[in-house]
């Protein structure tokens, strides 16, 4: 499952630099598909294909958030979630409506990280 940040957030930022996915970002900040991977489109099999340099609208305005189909967990970088790990109010924690198993979060590394 992914991981998602929680309103008890202090902005304190210590969470960005740790995602080897670069799938955090400060509060009303703009994302990317490509930012911190290799996609040069991300193709969404129903005819729509956006560009990895193409802005998203942020996650939240207020507090630092996950983008949940960047987040693998840290599965193949690390033996556990570094967002957790350095939280220091502990608001890093498993999404429920974003459960994915093992395999799939390292399916999901290889396809943003262009791995064979």
């Amino acid at each position: 499952m992914a991981i998602m940040i929680t309103d008890e957030c202090i902005n304190c930022g210590a969470c960005e630099p740790e995602c080897p996915n670069t799938a955090i970002y400060e509060g009303g900040v703009e994302w990317t598909w490509g930012g911190g991977t290799e996609l040069d489109e991300v193709d969404f099999g129903d005819g729509t294909i956006v560009s990895g340099k193409a802005p998203q609208a942020p996650v939240s305005n207020e507090f630092y958030y996950i983008v949940a189909d960047k987040c693998t967990e840290c599965m193949g970088f690390h033996e556990e979630p570094q967002c957790a790990a350095v939280c220091p109010v502990d608001c890093c924690v498993p999404d429920p409506d974003h459960v994915e198993e093992e395999e799939t979060l390292l399916a999901k590394k290889a396809w943003l990280h262009a791995e064979a």
